[in-house]
């Protein structure tokens, strides 16, 4: 069902706020990834506050949609999204990267409420998560996998092994997304290791392939609702977006992949995203 212009400001809104805290967050730690995680922040908010049944009181339920975050160095955004869901107090936070916090540089699921995988190496969430939809599938489970990858990371050949599998299973109740920002840690995608026609590369492996866009709540709603119509096939939904996004000068550049935030920048960005309200 489409979104109300009413919730579409919800979630902008949320997304906003998010972007801010992961600023502050970032710039306390002094480490982290901004680019990759300010590009996927309204795929992972509106998947987590309009699209996926999860209890945080119960992050064991059987019958939960399980979410991947492949591109594990996102994962700032990640706690973000759980924290204010309720699955651990957002004051935890603040101890992002410290000794002795579940909150690490990657999701780690042993630690961390709401993590269903540890990831960081890139390439291992998409093989995982076509195993816990099969697993679905055996069980008669209707519960959803989502995975989460970047266009760096579909570079990396288990990613189309995992993607035959999910085919030959017909896992329709896998969705991938892919955070298409087109720059990864060395440079943009063209540069490093160009991919030509993705869509056509996943049409070709046997998937549903949707685009939509990446920074539009209401675009990415409406393609996981046409990815859940499909039968008998795993889905990909192509979401177009920008690296850094929100914060002009992080914007497109793979610098930020990793770069820690300096007293300067975090005025700047702080009050170029507190501008965009």
């Amino acid at each position: 069902m489409a979104l109300s212009e009413g919730r579409k400001a919800e979630l902008g809104a949320l997304c906003g706020q998010f972007r801010e805290t992961l600023i502050d967050i970032l710039y306390k730690a002094q480490s982290g990834h901004p680019g990759g995680s300010l590009s996927a922040t309204e795929i992972i908010t509106t998947l987590y506050f309009e699209k996926m049944r999860i209890d945080p009181k119960n992050p064991a339920w059987e019958d939960r949609d399980r979410f991947i975050l492949g591109k594990g160095h996102g994962a700032p955004m990640l706690y973000i999204n759980l924290a204010q869901r309720g699955y651990f107090p957002p004051a935890d936070l603040q101890r992002l990267r410290q000794f002795g916090s579940h909150l690490q540089g990657h999701p780690c699921a042993k630690d961390t409420p709401g993590v269903e995988l540890s990831t960081g190496p890139l390439g291992l969430g998409l093989g995982a998560g076509a195993g816990m939809a099969l697993g679905a599938k055996l069980a008669r489970k209707d519960f959803y996998t989502y995975v989460l990858m970047g266009d760096g990371e579909i570079q990396e050949g288990v990613i189309w092994e995992a993607a035959m599998a999910a085919s030959k299973f017909k896992l329709d109740n896998l969705i991938g997304i892919l955070d298409s920002n087109g720059v990864q840690l060395d440079g943009t995608v063209s540069e490093i290791m160009p991919m030509g026609d993705v869509k056509a590369k996943w049409e070709s492996f046997g998937w549903l392939a949707i685009t939509a866009d990446g920074h539009d709540v209401a675009s990415l709603s409406d393609a996981v609702d046409e990815a859940k119509a499909s039968q008998g096939r795993p889905v990909i939904i192509i979401a177009k977006t920008v690296k850094g996004k929100g914060v002009s000068f992080m914007e497109g550049k793979n610098a930020w992949h990793g770069k820690p935030i300096s007293e300067d920048d975090y005025k700047a960005a702080k009050a170029e995203l507190a501008g965009g309200k």
